[in-house]
């Protein structure tokens, strides 16, 4: 494997930050969401809502990047008015299958929310994601939520770190 570079993400990461987001999900929820709504999802879209998203900057985003290719992304915001349970929420963190367990996860992860306080929301059911994160001293807290996407629910629960 090469060597990857972690950095900040620009607007011009914005399509690439799209297909990493689109096809973790297509290797991630299968399990949950039927193929066609997988199959259906729209990268013009996606990558129009990470334009969005990286203009605005009210999140931070980083990539993962190894061969000049993006291969993880992970976005974190600051939400000390919002009431939730750390200052810091971990909004997404994604890297291709291909790249699970390089370390990748966890180098996005530290610069996306450093190693203090913070929370994030997990699909119920994602083992694999619930032992990284409690690796990285999360546990639940008992929250839960449903997302839906596409009009397919999707169990969560929230995870924290003091």
């Amino acid at each position: 494997m090469t060597a990857t570079l972690v950095r900040r993400a620009t607007v011009d990461d914005a399509p690439a930050i799209a297909h990493v987001h689109l096809q973790s999900w297509r290797e991630t929820y299968g399990p949950v969401l039927p193929a066609d709504v997988l199959a259906g999802l729209d990268l013009d879209a996606r990558t129009a809502r990470w334009q969005a998203i990286l203009d605005e900057g009210r999140s931070t985003i980083h990539v993962a990047v190894a061969g000049g290719e993006v291969v993880g992304f992970a976005s974190a915001g600051d939400r000390p008015d919002e009431g939730g349970p750390a200052p810091r929420e971990l909004e997404g963190l994604y890297v291709l299958a291909r790249h699970h367990g390089t370390g990748e996860a966890a180098r996005l992860l530290a610069e996306a929310v450093g190693h203090g306080p913070a929370y994030l929301w997990v699909w119920r059911n994602n083992a694999r994601a619930i032992a990284f994160y409690a690796k990285h001293g999360f546990v639940p807290d008992g929250a839960e939520d449903t997302h839906t996407v596409s009009g397919h629910p999707i169990p969560a629960i929230r995870m924290v770190r003091t």
